[in-house]
């Protein structure tokens, strides 16, 4: 038997940072792959590229950081092909709990201002 998933209380929302990186690519082709990556998953908060690199920041929701992580680990492959993304490896993750990230941004070491959800920029 399938476990059901959790009541909505019990999930938890997760800042998440991934970076990947890989051999260069021109900076047209990472920003149009970014914004199809927006556009598929609504979610996107930024991303951020360089030929050789770039970043996504979103919130993710789940039960706990593992099942955040996980889904994060997943979003760059299953994301490839349909949104054109290259093929780079992960080579940065970072999972905060939404305390910490509040935390943080009160202190200063996160930039917490909105942005436009979707936005992407360079470096």
């Amino acid at each position: 038997m399938i476990p059901e998933d959790p009541p909505s209380s019990e999930r938890r929302m997760w800042y998440v940072t991934l970076t990947v990186a890989g051999d260069p690519i021109p900076d047209l082709d990472i920003k149009v792959a970014l914004e199809q990556l927006a556009h598929e998953r609504p979610f996107l908060l930024t991303g951020r590229y360089a030929p050789d690199r770039a970043e996504v920041r979103y919130w993710e929701e789940a039960i706990c950081l593992e099942d955040a992580a996980a889904l994060a680990l997943r979003l760059w492959g299953e994301h490839r092909g349909t949104a054109g993304l290259p093929q780079w490896e992960i080579v940065g993750l970072e999972v905060l709990e939404r305390e910490v990230f509040h935390l943080r941004g009160m202190n200063g070491e996160i930039d917490v201002r909105l942005a436009r959800a979707g936005a992407v920029r360079p470096f």
